[in-house]
């Protein structure tokens, strides 16, 4: 197999920096080759602490799978996350170009860009444009409208933006290992590709990503983003509260909430306790349900505030295909019955969908980004849309050019 020939997914988190390899199958189905994961550093909700720490991570992460599938990786599409992240609804409108009034890829190209004309905030620039609906003349709800007629042209998109300077350390981050940028993809849009159906997407669906320092939400209506946010708190919070809940060391409370956590404390005894000489060099006995009641209250603050996300657009209560939780912080037992209790929808886990692998990891809902991105390159690699920005990679490629180009002619 060539290097070339895979397509790579990059998911760069604050707890754990994971990475999929993968071929594309028949029928859009994936074969992941290697999965591998290491402990993040120099990474903080998203945002980049320590360059040389990151860059050291991410080394290390792409080493480890490039000894398991035998090939280095030359290119990556890769996730980016953070509470620097924002998302806002534009509307772009043109007139149709063409005497007869027949619209083309060029006038969509038009209309997309017309949306992307909105006040971007001081050091802020645009991630993604997605656009959700189009109305020629008046008539509303259009998914495509090339080959209509039609004078007038608008679109509803939806604006993802980051912050410029957090931007710029993140992909300096992956520059610097020597792997080459494919695009940049918002972590939550592609963890979305990866564990929610066609048909969920179209009926209504809100796929929630905890991860270790953020929460993530996308809300999908008639087959298109409706809403995206990030929320600055995770799975690692839990973890917080059980050390300072229970006087225990941050490594012991860890091993807590994985082995002994769950997400509701109604079904947990009063007498039930655990040795923690059991799990670490620590003496003692604690109640088991003062542990899971510290979890229980974290978990209730995470799930308020994504109600509260599904309040500004009317969605609390509201999406017919309900909740998918997905992320290493969703695989806590009990997670999916405090989710329907919390948001009164239905709620499932979410796996990554058609992938073919002898690996027990495609499985693993922390590995749901990484596997998203594969099936985002697999999807937009053959042929890039209109809409898309220019590739990041490209314009590294440029700027390397003006580089050695200053070389040649700057004694």
């Amino acid at each position: 197999m060539s290097s070339s020939s895979s397509i790579v997914g990059l998911d760069i988190g604050s707890t754990a920096i994971r990475v999929a390899v993968a071929q594309g199958g028949a029928e859009d189905n994936l074969r992941v080759i290697g999965l591998a994961e290491v402990p993040s550093e120099g990474i903080h909700k998203g945002v980049v602490t320590s360059i040389d720490d990151a860059v050291s991570a991410i080394s290390s992460c792409l080493e480890k799978v490039e000894r398991m599938t035998g090939s280095p990786v030359e290119h990556a599409w890769v996730g980016i996350n953070g509470s620097h992240i924002q998302a806002q609804s534009s509307h772009g409108v043109i007139a149709v170009s063409k005497p007869n009034g027949e619209i083309s890829e060029d006038d969509v190209a038009r209309v997309v860009e017309a949306a992307q004309a909105v006040a971007t905030p001081p050091n802020y620039e645009i991630l993604h444009v997605l656009p959700r609906s189009f109305t020629v003349d008046g008539q509303a709800g259009i998914k495509d409208p090339v080959g209509m007629t039609g004078v007038r042209l608008e679109v509803e998109a939806q604006i993802i933006e980051g912050q410029t300077a957090q931007v710029k350390n993140f992909t300096k981050c992956v520059y610097r290992t020597g792997v080459d940028i494919d695009d940049l993809v918002l972590g939550i849009l592609a963890n979305t590709e990866a564990v929610a159906t066609k048909r969920q997407k179209e009926l209504g669906v809100a796929v929630i990503n905890i991860g270790g320092a953020t929460t993530s939400l996308l809300v999908c209506e008639e087959g298109d983003p409706l809403h995206a946010a990030i929320l600055p708190v995770g799975s690692g919070h839990i973890t917080n509260d059980i050390a300072i809940g229970l006087r225990t060391s941050i490594d012991v409370a860890e091993r807590l909430k994985i082995d002994y956590g769950q997400a509701s404390s109604s079904d947990v005894g009063k007498r039930e306790e655990i040795n923690l000489s059991e799990i670490s060099a620590e003496e003692g006995f604690i109640s088991r349900k003062n542990l899971v009641e510290i979890i229980e209250a974290r978990l209730e603050e995470i799930f308020s505030l994504v109600d509260k996300e599904l309040g500004k657009i009317d969605r609390s209560g509201k999406l017919p295909a309900g909740i998918i939780l997905t992320g290493g912080g969703a695989k806590l037992p009990g997670l999916v019955e405090a989710a329907k209790h919390q948001f009164r929808l239905p709620a499932s886990l979410g796996y990554p969908l058609d992938v073919a692998s002898p690996l027990e990891k495609v499985n693993d809902p922390a590995f749901s980004t990484a596997l998203g991105l594969v099936r985002w390159g697999l999807l937009r690699a053959e042929s890039v849309k209109g809409f898309s920005l220019p590739k990041l990679s490209s314009l590294a490629k440029v700027v390397d050019k003006i580089k050695g180009l200053s070389k040649i002619f700057i004694p």
